[in-house]
C-alpha cells in the first residue's frame, strides 16, 4: 500500500473514532517517514484528541521544523497551548497563520475561541465577521457567532444568525438548539412546530445521538413555554437517556472524592499560616449548577470596581494537575505549599488571570463546582471571598434536568437519581466547609434575592467590603462580563421570580428524583 492510500485508512480510523488503531498504524509511518510534516501533524491532532496535549505539541513542532509554512501544524499547535493556557505562545501562532495565511477561517475560528475564553467577545466577534467574508455560508462560523453574540447580549442578531444557518441547514439540530434558547414560544409558536417535523422515524433515525439529545431539549424547552408539562418532560427524558447512555459515569468515584476531601481536611492543621497578601483578590462564586450563580456574579460584577471572569475552569484543573496523584490528594506537596507566602496554586492562578488582562484587581470567578476546592481556596488564597449560591433543593435539581451541559464534570446530570444523589453529596460538603470555615463563606440564597433584592444585593455586596453601588441592581445591562453558561437568556433580564416553586409543574414525572431528595436532606 503507498503512502497516499495509508494515510487515507488513518484518517477513516480517525473519522470512525478508532483512535488506538489510528495512532499505532500513524507511529509505524513515522518511523518510516520521521521528517514527514504532514504524518508528524497527524499523529499530533491524534496525540491532541486523547487528551496528551504536551505530547502533541512536540510532534506539531516537529511538523512546522520539518516544513515552515506547515500552517495546519501552526494552528494546531496553537490550539494545544490554549489547551494547558498558554495563551500568549498561543495567540502569536495564529497572527502567524493569519498574517501569513489571511483566508484560514480555522485560524481565524479558532483564534476568536481564544479572544472568547479571555472574555474578549468583541474581538471575538470581529474575527468570526472577517471569517464570514471569506465563505458567508460557513456554518460553524455562524453557529460560533451566535454563541459570541449572546454573549454581549445581542440577542436579536444572535436570533437572526440562528434562522440564517436553518435557511442554509433546515435540519441542523445545534441551530434549532441555540434558537430555542432565545425563542419565547408562548409567544412564538412556529418554531416548535418546526422542530416536530424533525421528529418523524425517516428524518430522525439519519439524526446522530447528539443530534437526537439537541433536538429533544430544544423541544423539551418550547413545551415549557407553552405550559405543555407533560409533553415537556417526556422529551426532556428522552434527551437526558440518550446523554447518559453516551458517557460513562460511575457515582462511586465521585462520593470517593467528596470522602477524600473530607479526610484530607480533617488532617490539615491550619494554625499558623504564612501571611498571604496580594494585590489581586477573587469573589468566587460557586453552588450547584443552576443554583442562581450567573446572577450573582452578574449583580457583583456590575460594581465599579469589580471585574466578572465568568465560568473559568483554572482552579480545578491546577488542583487537577498539581495536588492530585493516581486519583489521590498528594498530601505532602500540598502541607509543603502551606508555608510558602507565594504558593504554586495563588502564582498559577494568578498567572492565568493576568493574560485576560481585566485591569481589574477584583475578580468574580463562577465556576459552580469550585465548591469542591473551598478547602483548598482558604489556604492558598486567603484573601479571596466565597459566595455560595443555593436554591429550592427541587427546583435546582429540575433545572439540571432540563438542561445540556458540554463539560465531562456533568455526566452525573441526566439520570434522575445520578442528580439527586450528586446533590446530598454537594449539600454534606458545604455544612462540612461552613462548620470548619465559619465565616469564610456567604450564603446567598435565590429565593430572597428575588423576593427582595436590594436588601439581599446590599448584604453580598458589603460581604465583598465594597461600598454600595447602585449598578449592582441593574445587573441585567451588565456589558463587562459576557455569559457563557445555559443561563445566557436570563442574564438579560431583570429580576423575575417564575422558576421559584417551578419543580411543582413537573413533580409527578420526577418522583425518583424527588424522592430522594425528601428522604435524605
Amino acid at each position: 500500500m503507498d503512502l497516499k492510500n495509508k494515510i487515507f485508512e488513518i484518517q477513516k480510523l480517525i473519522s470512525l473514532n478508532k483512535k488506538s488503531q489510528a495512532k499505532d498504524q500513524c507511529e509505524k509511518l513515522i518511523n518510516k517517514f520521521p521528517d514527514n510534516s504532514f504524518i508528524l501533524n497527524m499523529y499530533g491532532l491524534i496525540l491532541q484528541s486523547v487528551g496528551r496535549i504536551n505530547e502533541s505539541i512536540n510532534y506539531f513542532e516537529r511538523a512546522i521544523f520539518n516544513q515552515s509554512d506547515n500552517y495546519a501544524a501552526m494552528n494546531n499547535l496553537a490550539n494545544s497551548y490554549r489547551n494547558i493556557y498558554e495563551f500568549k505562545k498561543s495567540e502569536d501562532l495564529y497572527k502567524n497563520v493569519i498574517k501569513n495565511d489571511p483566508k484560514n477561517i480555522k485560524a481565524l475560528n479558532n483564534y476568536a475561541n481564544l479572544k472568547r475564553e479571555l472574555n474578549h467577545y468583541k474581538g471575538a466577534k470581529a474575527l468570526l465577521l472577517k471569517a464570514l467574508s471569506i465563505d458567508k455560508l460557513n456554518v460553524p462560523i455562524l453557529t460560533n457567532l451566535i454563541v459570541c453574540c449572546q454573549g454581549l447580549g445581542e440577542t436579536i442578531e444572535a436570533k437572526k444568525l440562528a434562522l440564517k444557518i436553518l435557511e442554509i441547514q433546515p435540519i441542523n439540530t445545534s441551530a434549532h438548539k441555540l434558537l430555542s434558547s432565545i425563542v419565547n414560544y408562548s409567544k412564538e409558536p412556529d418554531h416548535l412546530d418546526k422542530m416536530k417535523e424533525l421528529i418523524s422515524d425517516e428524518i430522525l433515525n439519519n439524526f446522530s445521538s447528539s443530534e437526537k439529545v439537541q433536538l429533544f431539549f430544544a423541544i423539551g424547552k418550547a413545551y415549557e413555554d407553552v405550559k405543555d408539562y407533560k409533553n415537556s418532560y417526556n422529551f426532556l427524558a428522552k434527551a437526558n437517556r440518550i446523554e447518559k447512555q453516551k458517557n460513562s459515569f460511575d457515582l462511586a468515584n465521585i462520593k470517593r472524592l467528596f470522602n477524600n476531601l473530607v479526610e484530607l481536611f480533617d488532617t490539615i492543621k491550619l494554625e499558623n499560616l504564612p501571611e498571604i497578601e496580594t494585590k489581586k483578590k477573587c469573589i468566587f462564586i460557586c453552588g450547584m449548577p443552576r443554583s442562581g450563580t450567573t446572577l450573582v456574579e452578574q449583580i457583583v460584577a456590575s460594581h465599579s470596581q469589580v471585574r466578572g471572569a465568568g465560568e473559568i475552569h483554572y482552579l480545578s484543573k491546577i488542583i487537577n494537575d498539581h495536588f492530585i496523584e493516581n486519583n489521590k490528594f498528594n498530601k505532602p506537596k500540598i502541607l509543603n505549599e502551606m508555608t510558602k507566602t507565594k504558593n504554586l496554586l495563588l502564582e498559577k492562578y494568578h498567572d492565568i488571570l493576568d493574560a485576560h488582562q481585566f485591569g481589574n484587581n477584583l475578580i468574580t470567578d463562577k465556576a459552580p463546582q469550585n465548591f469542591l476546592w473551598i478547602g483548598f481556596i482558604k489556604i492558598f488564597l486567603p484573601n479571596s471571598k466565597i459566595i455560595h449560591c443555593h436554591r429550592n433543593p427541587k427546583d435546582n435539581c429540575l433545572s439540571i434536568f432540563k438542561n445540556y451541559f458540554s463539560s465531562s464534570t456533568m455526566f452525573w446530570a441526566y439520570d434522575q437519581k445520578d442528580i439527586a444523589e450528586y446533590y446530598i453529596l454537594y449539600s454534606k460538603l458545604l455544612e462540612y466547609w461552613k462548620t470548619k470555615f465559619k465565616n469564610f463563606i456567604f450564603d446567598a440564597n435565590y429565593e430572597n434575592i428575588v423576593s427582595s433584592p436590594e436588601k439581599e444585593v446590599k448584604k453580598i455586596i458589603s460581604f465583598c467590603d465594597l461600598e454600595w453601588d447602585p449598578e449592582c441592581l441593574n445587573f441585567y445591562k451588565n456589558k463587562k462580563t459576557p455569559v457563557q453558561t445555559v443561563s445566557v437568556s436570563q442574564a438579560s433580564k431583570p429580576i423575575y421570580k417564575s422558576s421559584v416553586n417551578s419543580n411543582e409543574e413537573y413533580s409527578k414525572y420526577l418522583s425518583g428524583m424527588f424522592d430522594i431528595l425528601d428522604r435524605k436532606l
